[in-house]
Formats: structure tokens, sequence, C-alpha cells
């Protein structure tokens, strides 16, 4: 996989445009899409990397663990979805503290209003 590629591929996962990645990034509109061509000034890569919290070196196909930055503890909650872990009474905790329903129903409302 190129550079773009990868980017455009993780970029879908999180309901991204190539396009309003670059925005978000502070890039030019069309800037990530001339990547494959010209190599990115590390800055604006990391800039992206960090927009879609994944490593520059899974970006550049260094290596296919898009997170291998992380610790493992962080690997296993990132794609957690809270609505399914509030659905299914998985314990969800605060500050060591684990919620009681009443918290996660708040959360639940929170949520739903976005």
């Amino acid at each position: 996989m190129t550079l773009v590629s990868r980017t455009k591929e993780m970029a879908q996962q999180r309901g991204l445009s190539l396009k309003t990645l670059a925005s978000k990034a502070g890039l030019a509109e069309n800037a990530i899409y001339r990547w494959d061509d010209n190599n990115p000034k590390s800055e604006n890569l990391e800039k992206v990397a960090d927009i879609l919290h994944v490593s520059t070196d899974y970006l550049l196909g260094r290596t296919d663990e898009p997170n291998h930055y992380m610790t493992e503890t962080e690997k296993m909650l990132s794609g957690v979805d809270l609505s399914e872990a509030v659905d299914r009474s998985v314990p969800l905790t605060w500050g060591g503290h684990e919620l009681d329903d009443n918290d996660k129903e708040i959360l639940r409302r929170l949520f739903e209003e976005k």
C-alpha cells in the first residue's frame, strides 16, 4: 500500500475524506493526494497521523500495526464503542471508580444528543 492509500483507508475508517483530513491538519485541500509523487514534510505527516490516531511509521508502510506506539491497554480501548459497552453492562470506570447504572444512563443521554 502507498502512503496515500494507507492514509485514505484510515481516514475512511474515521468517516473523513482526504480533503477534510487535509483541512483539519491545516494543509491545502488536495495536499495529501500529492504525497505519492512528493514526500510530505515530516510535520505535515505527523499532523495527519495525530488526527488519524496512527503512527507515522504505519502511514509510511514501515509497520502494519497502526498504533504500535500505544500501550496494550490503549490498544484494547481504542476501538471500544461506549454505546455497546453501556448496553452490555461492561464495567466502566472513571478515576478508578466503577460507574453505576445512573452514571451510564447519563453517558447514554449525553452522547445520544450529538
